[in-house]
């Protein structure tokens, strides 16, 4: 399964926005200044509008991968996202603060950039992104996408990038959820015939004191990162890797989904996303071990989680702080609402995403 042309991306773990803003405190101003109830977590629903995902879930996200564009290289630190569909790195031309934060993309001192001069326009919840498309080589790992189409953003208003330690995203769904219809690097890397299966699998380590944080490995999948065999589960709709939920099961008993519903595997998504909501966000640190197992089924196969492993520990002033890995929001596509199995689930589960078969496989991810 491991095969030559395999391309493995290290993921390094960082300290969440979440965690940073906290202890410099400016948390509960950007709650306020993006309309966000603390205490129960919930959101705005009019913020999002033709929103791929709420921002807000990104406060969390702490695995980021590297990348370079052009020749000779620009090296930026992305979120490998199945979540969404393009490639976007800041522009030497947008001077919003968010950009001048961050690494940016000069063309014109790369000899393989072609301007492509699309504008282009990317929705993020409570942030978003103007800019051009533009090509050149996208050097992954070891393997280079050559013709990547790719956003140059202009303009990044308001808040929400500023603090982010990512520069880009590059997105992993299919290309149907591709803004302006820009074809994904995976795609690209599919016919270019760089990888010798038209698989990606993603492991993210559970242990915060790990050396490695996860790793993206584009081509195959590599068997010592799980325990036992994986089990398949098939795409039901080809935007993002959306799979069918047989229910959830909140200590042992069907507490929701009972009849079935959507949910999608989203690596750009810290948390677990539930409709409605039925953690409470802050929990007591001393109550997990009575707190009750959460069991998706998927494919017949009950998907388990613990209170420690859905359960989130930070320290803050030297208190121990547990924050509920669930999260309520109404994300409400054509197909009605859909479930998010983030990275609270993919640190437990290490996932295969298959275009080849167009199916997701899981496998508990060895500790």
């Amino acid at each position: 399964v491991i095969h030559s042309a395999l391309c493995r991306v290290t993921l390094t773990r960082h300290r969440s926005l979440r965690k940073s803003l906290r202890d410099r405190g400016q948390l509960s101003q950007f709650w306020k200044a993006h309309r966000l109830d603390m205490v129960q977590y919930t959101q705005d629903c009019s913020l999002f509008g033709e929103a791929n995902e709420p921002l807000i879930n990104y406060l969390d996200v702490s695995y980021f991968g590297q990348i370079s564009i052009g020749t000779p290289p620009q090296n930026f630190t992305v979120i490998f996202d199945t979540g969404s569909s393009n490639l976007w790195v800041p522009s030497i031309y947008c001077t919003s603060k968010a950009c001048t934060k961050h690494a940016r993309f000069q063309p014109s001192r790369s000899s393989t950039y072609q301007p492509l001069g699309l504008p282009i326009s990317i929705q993020y919840g409570t942030g978003s992104l103007t800019g051009i498309v533009g090509s050149d080589q996208v050097t992954v790992s070891r393997m280079t996408v050559c013709n990547q189409p790719f956003a140059e953003s202009v303009s990044e208003p308001g808040k929400a990038f500023q603090d982010s330690e990512f520069d880009g995203i590059l997105g992993l769904a299919y290309p149907s959820l591709a803004v302006d219809g820009v074809t994904p690097v995976f795609d690209n890397m599919m016919a270019q015939d760089l990888v010798e299966l038209p698989i990606f699998s993603v492991y993210m380590s559970a242990n915060p004191d790990s050396s490695l944080g996860g790793e993206v490995l584009f081509g195959g999948f590599d068997p010592s990162r799980f325990l036992g065999t994986l089990r398949w589960v098939p795409v039901t709709v080809q935007g993002y890797w959306q799979i069918q939920l047989d229910n959830v099961q909140v200590g042992g008993t069907v507490a929701f989904c009972a009849d079935g519903c959507q949910a999608i595997v989203d690596t750009g998504t810290s948390l677990l996303t539930a409709i409605p909501i039925f953690l409470q966000y802050v929990v007591d640190c001393s109550r997990l071990s009575s707190m009750p197992i959460v069991t998706f089924t998927i494919n017949g196969i009950p998907y388990v989680l613990s209170a420690e492993a859905y359960t989130l520990m930070e320290q803050s002033d030297g208190m121990d702080i547990c924050l509920s890995g669930f999260q309520g929001m109404d994300i409400a596509p054509p197909a009605g609402p859909l479930w998010i199995l983030g990275d609270v689930f993919i640190r437990q589960y290490y996932s295969v995403f298959d275009r080849g078969n167009n199916r997701v496989g899981f496998a508990p991810a060895a500790p």
